[in-house]
């Protein structure tokens, strides 16, 4: 699974070029779009409901998602118009991360909006993962699909962009896989999250 993800052909886009090309591809006439998130630690700077977790305002930071529902609900009813169906897989390691305890927080409420989003735990894919972590990917149709790029200190910094049609079947099907055992949202965040003390450390 994945096995000719690392050695596909890709053009490294900055932050900007990136965002074009995603949107440009998004309105093209693809029918699904998969995200597969597997990094632990990001930071997400200009979310106010993020700032206020990085500086340690825990309970403020859970009140502050709200503000987000509206640009969600937007998301939502886009890919419904553009016939697109939107799914996310969120992988999980254990003990979880500050950084993944307030994104799942984030994510319930794209959940409430009409995302479709499942969760998967990291110890369930360690066959899948002796060489090398799945991909951070967003895979748009059959047209395209981007490895999301972080630098060091885990801000956003552009893409990878593939458009193979060979390499996004297999990504695609890989997805796929994951996907089929991934856990609904809701199982698995009131089991293993809702429970959850606020963390400890702030970023």
């Amino acid at each position: 699974m994945f096995d000719s993800f690392p050695h596909g052909i890709s053009t490294r886009l900055d932050r900007p070029h990136y965002h074009k090309e995603y949107y440009k591809t998004l309105k093209s006439g693809i029918d699904h779009l998969n995200k597969l998130e597997r990094g632990q630690n990001f930071k997400e700077r200009g979310f106010a409901s993020w700032e206020a977790f990085a500086e340690g305002q825990w309970t403020q930071a859970l009140s502050l998602i709200e503000e987000r529902r509206n640009a969600y609900v937007q998301q939502v009813e886009e890919a419904g118009r553009l016939g697109i169906l939107q799914r996310r897989l969120r992988v999980v390691e254990f003990p979880v991360t500050p950084y993944v305890q307030w994104e799942l927080h984030v994510l319930r409420l794209r959940v409430e909006v009409g995302d479709r989003i499942r969760l998967l735990d990291a110890g369930t894919i360690m066959d899948i993962e002796q060489h090398r972590q799945v991909p951070e990917v967003v895979i748009l149709g059959d047209r395209a699909m981007f490895e999301v790029r972080y630098d060091s200190d885990g801000n956003a910094a552009g893409a990878d962009r593939y458009t193979d049609p060979e390499l996004i079947a297999e990504t695609s099907a890989g997805f796929e896989q994951l996907y089929a055992r991934g856990e609904d949202y809701a199982g698995f965040f009131d089991r293993e999250i809702a429970p959850l003390p606020p963390p400890l450390q702030s970023s």
